[in-house]
């Protein structure tokens, strides 16, 4: 099963020239989360989202966050490259999510370009696109595919 995820994820970086191992989607990250204990679920939004619209609920063995840009300012986190050796290995299977699948890219891309093998952008983030009130969680998402998250 995971193999068959993977190999997915990978055909769609291929077809879609990505500078990383592939795109995937909320649903196969998480059946991957569950039956892969090699993968880990990279979150790069910043504290401040994470604390006031929500988080995924997944093992704490197989998720860490790692911020992308810093709150308040949005400016780069410096450290991310440090942070991130802090909890994955460069042989995990490495799931970047970010709010709707812009950061989660450059996160993967950065990643990558620093030796990590196995890099994947859950397509459409944690809360989706914009629906037409502007209202996000409702069009796609981890949030919208019904996946486990806990709420601010």
């Amino acid at each position: 099963m995971t193999a068959d995820i993977l190999s997915t994820a990978r055909q769609r970086g291929t077809e879609n020239k990505l500078p990383y191992a592939g795109a995937i989607t909320p649903t196969e990250a998480h059946a991957l989360l569950q039956h892969n204990p090699n993968a880990r679920l990279i979150d790069v939004r910043t504290n401040a989202e994470r604390d006031w619209v929500g988080r995924v609920a997944v093992p704490e063995s197989q998720h860490a966050a790692v911020q992308w840009n810093v709150y308040p300012g949005g400016t780069p986190n410096p450290e991310f490259l440090a942070q991130l050796a802090q909890v994955a290995g460069k042989d995990n299977v490495l799931l970047f999510l970010c709010r709707s699948g812009v950061r989660s890219r450059h996160a993967a891309k950065l990643a990558t370009e620093n030796g990590y093998a196995n890099c994947f952008d859950i397509l459409e983030g944690f809360e989706g696109d914009k629906d037409a009130q502007g209202h996000r969680k409702t069009v796609s998402g981890w949030c919208k595919a019904g996946l486990p998250w806990l709420g601010a």
